[in-house]
């Protein structure tokens, strides 16, 4: 077999939004286009695009009312960090922060209109890219991590120190400790990935999908994702908390999410 093109076809319930996002960030150019269909291109991409109107005649019936979820479009680029930094200052809704696997891939995801997962994605070595097993005892080996004054974050209601991160060497989990002053009480959010909290001073009330719960020193909360929590400082209060890096915070009645600045 020799393949001379590669084409994703991506079915979406709104043509014209995926088509903007992609020409707007990510630099994609309109090779043609109809009512419901656009095929796009980029002369340095692996692959073209072609966006489908869901319900189009175009496709067999029983593809016709199916959209493009559950798949990651991943690009390879090189100089990651200035690509990240340009789509953030440009306002893409970057919904998988910037993270780095212990096999040497550096990646975010961002999630366009439609609900397509596009994920940028730089390796730190050659052979990586290419599938080859690759020598990563550097990226295994411990790591010591000394809090310092550019991870703290203050809040009206808390003042979280962050300690392990993807920015201060570590891969999968970010953790942080958390101070409150008394009667002091932070805005109902939920956040995407499950937390736990590890009171280490005071006390905490915490209430969580209707229900509330007293945190002592010495106690651990397991926190479900995306539940809508509060949490209440009943005395001067410490807690750790760990979480899976990539976790974000929603506010009801707000649109969007949230990066967590400390777990960054």
């Amino acid at each position: 077999m020799n393949v001379s093109a590669s084409t994703l076809s991506l079915t979406v319930a709104d043509v014209d939004a995926s088509r903007e996002f992609l020409g707007t960030h990510l630099g994609f150019q309109v090779a043609m286009a109809d009512d419901g269909f656009a095929s796009l291109t980029r002369e340095d991409a692996a692959v073209d695009i072609v966006l489908l109107r869901r319900g189009t005649q175009v496709l067999p019936a029983e593809q016709r009312d199916r959209e493009a979820t559950g798949l990651i479009l991943a690009l390879t680029v090189t100089d990651l960090d200035a690509e990240e930094a340009r789509l953030r200052a440009a306002g893409a809704p970057i919904t998988m922060p910037l993270r780095e696997e212990p096999w040497g891939e550096r990646l975010f995801q961002m999630t366009d209109p439609n609900g397509v997962v596009i994920q940028l994605v730089e390796w730190t070595s050659p052979d990586q890219a290419g599938g080859q097993t690759a020598d990563v005892s550097e990226d295994t080996a411990m790591r010591v991590i000394t809090p310092a004054p550019e991870s703290v974050t203050v809040s009206p209601n808390a003042t979280m120190a962050g300690l392990a991160a993807p920015s201060r060497g570590s891969a999968e989990l970010s953790t942080w400790t958390v101070a409150m002053e008394a009667g002091a009480a932070g805005p109902e959010h939920s956040i995407s990935r499950e937390q736990v909290w590890t009171v280490t001073a005071g006390a905490l009330e915490v209430t969580c999908d209707g229900r509330t719960e007293r945190v002592s020193a010495g106690q651990t909360l397991v926190l479900p994702p995306d539940l809508v929590r509060r949490i209440h400082a009943l005395e001067p209060a410490e807690a750790h908390v760990a979480m899976r890096a990539d976790g974000v915070a929603s506010v009801p009645g707000t649109e969007g999410t949230r990066e967590l600045p400390w777990a960054q």
